[in-house]
């Protein structure tokens, strides 16, 4: 699986796909969904999306596809180099959301929480199946919060696709359980090639498992967090367990108000077109004033 472009840059998001199967544009198609990396503190998130026709799907289970959890690395890597041969009828595309983007999105302004984000993502890629015109007739889904909300939410989105969206859908499901496959080996691949752009001192890259809940996981966190700049971009800062640790281990900072003077409100319009200059201070754009940032007048 070539990531190039993610490991180009792996501040946002890259999208991956397989060539079309001219099969899977004249025949009816079954599509599945899923992710790997929703729960760890550490690398990216990926959906994936896997497609055949309804005509090969006994084909795809001759394969012996099952969920990715269930699989070793070399047996996941073998199913998916086995799915990558058989191009011809299997199809394939992914998500690859950095950490620097789900976290960002989620402690944002407007918050954007990991349940949306993984629904749009999942949205985009079946859209995107369609836009590369793939017949799809059938989706499955493995569900994100309640499986009845998110159902209705897709069928509504896709009306003419017959969508199912059930827990452990990789499990009950081959062609969900192929697109558990080649989400796994795309996020394994990325976190065991991650490109720092920070320049760390005597990099660890024994990561443990990267769930929150791993000591391993939590020594890596303490080692690499810098009292000011906190976390390399590998880290969602959005997690709790990241969050503690930089309260504990990172250095505090206070933000103040700007000092914004007399704030009196505007004066009358034609205080706009007079000749004298206005006593009323300029007041910094509310960008500034929000943020507690103002001119400096000294270095």
């Amino acid at each position: 699986m070539d990531l190039s472009e993610l490991e180009r840059d792996n501040t946002g998001r890259c999208r991956l796909s397989s060539p079309v199967p001219p099969v899977c544009l004249k025949e009816p198609c079954v599509l599945g969904v899923d992710e790997a990396g929703r729960g760890p503190v550490l690398g990216p998130m990926v959906y994936a999306i896997c497609y055949c026709p309804l005509s090969r799907l006994e084909d795809l289970e001759a394969l012996k596809v099952a969920d990715s959890k269930t699989l070793s690395e070399s047996e996941r890597d073998r199913l998916f180099a086995k799915m990558e041969e058989d191009g011809d009828f299997v199809g394939w595309a992914l998500d690859v959301l950095s950490p620097n983007l789900i976290s960002t999105s989620m402690l944002g302004r407007v918050k954007y929480n990991l349940n949306a984000l993984s629904h749009d993502t999942a949205t985009g890629l079946v859209q995107f199946a369609l836009d590369q015109g793939v017949n799809v007739a059938q989706v499955f889904v493995d569900t994100v919060g309640l499986p009845e909300t998110y159902q209705e939410r897709l069928q509504q989105r896709f009306p003419g696709i017959e969508v199912t969206v059930k827990a452990k859908a990789d499990a009950l499901y081959p062609v969900v359980s192929a697109a558990s496959i080649c989400a796994k080996v795309a996020r394994d691949q990325a976190v065991k090639n991650w490109k720092f752009v920070e320049k760390l001192q005597d990099l660890d890259t024994d990561y443990g498992s990267g769930y929150p809940n791993d000591p391993k996981t939590k020594a890596w966190l303490r080692k690499h967090v810098d009292p000011v700049f906190g976390f390399p971009q590998f880290v969602r800062f959005s997690w709790r367990t990241a969050q503690s640790i930089l309260e504990s281990e990172a250095e505090d900072v206070t933000w103040e108000d700007s000092e914004t003077g007399n704030q009196e409100g505007p004066g009358k319009i034609k205080s706009y077109f007079s000749e004298s200059p206005q006593t009323c201070p300029r007041l910094p754009h509310r960008y500034f004033q929000e943020r507690g940032l103002e001119s400096a007048t000294v270095l």
